[in-house]
């Protein structure tokens, strides 16, 4: 085999698409060389404004020093134990940090683990240890995962789930409630209730899982009355109540957690992505009770808690303090959603955010859901040196994930490129 040594993005996509699979996508035909902050350059000296951040990774910002210097502390120190055979200090301090902040009241526990999936995965096995029992419920438009049983949870066939069935069972998706969407939470709860009345009886159903605010279905949210039912409906069948926050935890919201902005408790939580700015590392917190339910040595796995991730982790915390990040997220939140309000354009339809976790759907005419202008949107702004990325059950929400670390110039930077867009 030989081995093209140009740089070029053309050569290495040329590269790239001899050795790697045809269903692992690419957003945009560039190779990243470095980042900094919220700009990225790819190999070619080309700098991009970055919207995407990872995909709500990078709430801390590409490389941010504090972080970057921790890690290289701990990669001096070691590197990898596997945390169930030799244990380090820094997975007790952070367990100890998350159980103080997660919005769970009494005791609480922490298991560490690699990636989002993983996290969802490991609160099906630790709900159903508890309540033996099998049922899971989720929502339509929810994201959670890529894994098999994760793909079952996610409530969005193309491009995740087609082609790759049976889906494990048994789980059922109730409709998610979203004004824009026009399902009300009355209809929501209906839905529910007729999976209790039509495939399974909630005495069997082991947990029920939701993102307080979804992700990949469209950063619907939530809303502190329908996180009410949902707990009532648990406390009433014995159900463990799961909010995945993968996606929106960790500062984005304006809050930590998204889900103290709903007056609700959950029983077990997801956390990952943003958790360690760019290091692989995931969390379920949950009530010590539910946590402790898995035989010994029924947790884990070898990479699950990296003391390098670990090491990232404790300082994101560190820098979201310091550097206010949570009013900054509010502010940036405040500040798009104002620019686009001030466009005044029809072609933007439903804007929602809660901190800096913002969407603003694209409709046509009619007020219908225009995908063809959404993609037209990213593609144009790619071209100014800006990167979108879009979400939805009808593919026409863009979707903005900005690092909270962001320069004001710089955000505005890229506001004018969408303005600019939407209004030529």
């Amino acid at each position: 085999m030989t081995t093209n040594t140009q740089t070029t993005n053309e050569a290495l996509l040329a590269r790239r698409k001899a050795v790697l699979p045809t269903g692992l996508g690419i957003a945009f035909p560039i190779f990243a060389e470095r980042a900094k902050n919220s700009e990225i350059w790819d190999v070619e000296g080309n700098r991009y404004i970055d919207f995407i951040g990872g995909i709500s990774v990078l709430n801390t910002g590409h490389s941010h020093p504090k972080i970057t210097q921790r890690v290289h502390e701990q990669v001096d120190k070691f590197t990898h134990t596997a945390a169930q055979i030799v244990s380090y200090e820094s997975y007790v301090d952070l367990a100890e940090k998350l159980c103080e902040k997660a919005p769970i009241s009494g005791p609480t526990k922490a298991l560490f683990l690699t990636t989002g999936a993983e996290a969802v995965e490991n609160c099906i096995k630790i709900a159903r240890a508890k309540t033996r029992r099998p049922g899971i419920i989720s929502f339509v438009g929810g994201w959670h995962g890529r894994t098999m049983m994760c793909m079952s949870l996610t409530g969005k066939v193309l491009p995740y789930k087609k082609n790759f069935g049976p889906m494990p069972g048994p789980v059922f998706h109730a409709l998610f409630p979203a004004e824009e969407l026009n399902i009300t939470e009355a209809q929501a709860l209906h839905s529910l209730d007729m999976i209790f009345q039509a495939d399974i009886d909630p005495s069997e159903v082991a947990a029920m899982i939701i993102e307080p605010i979804q992700g990949e279905g469209g950063f619907h949210q939530v809303t502190p009355s329908f996180a009410k039912a949902l707990r009532e409906i648990c406390d009433e069948h014995g159900i463990v109540l799961i909010f995945d926050e993968v996606q929106c935890g960790f500062a984005r919201t304006g809050t930590l957690f998204a889900g103290e902005q709903l007056g609700v408790e959950p029983d077990l939580m997801t956390t990952a992505k943003s958790l360690a700015g760019g290091y692989p590392v995931s969390a379920v917190i949950g009530r010590a009770d539910i946590m402790d339910a898995p035989q010994v040595g029924g947790l884990g796995g070898t990479y699950s808690g990296s003391p390098i991730a670990l090491a990232a982790a404790l300082a994101v915390i560190e820098v979201i303090e310091e550097e206010n990040l949570l009013e900054r997220s509010v502010v940036i939140g405040d500040t798009i959603a104002e620019f686009l309000k001030g466009l005044n354009l029809s072609s933007i339809g439903h804007i929602r955010y809660k901190g800096a976790m913002l969407a603003f759907d694209l409709v046509d005419s009619e007020g219908k859901p225009d995908a063809a202008a959404t993609a037209n949107l990213k593609q144009k702004s790619f071209e100014q040196g800006l990167l979108l990325a879009s979400c939805g059950m009808y593919g026409n929400a863009i979707r903005v994930m900005v690092p909270l670390t962001v320069e004001d110039e710089i955000l505005q930077e890229g506001l004018d490129i969408i303005g600019g867009i939407l209004t030529a």
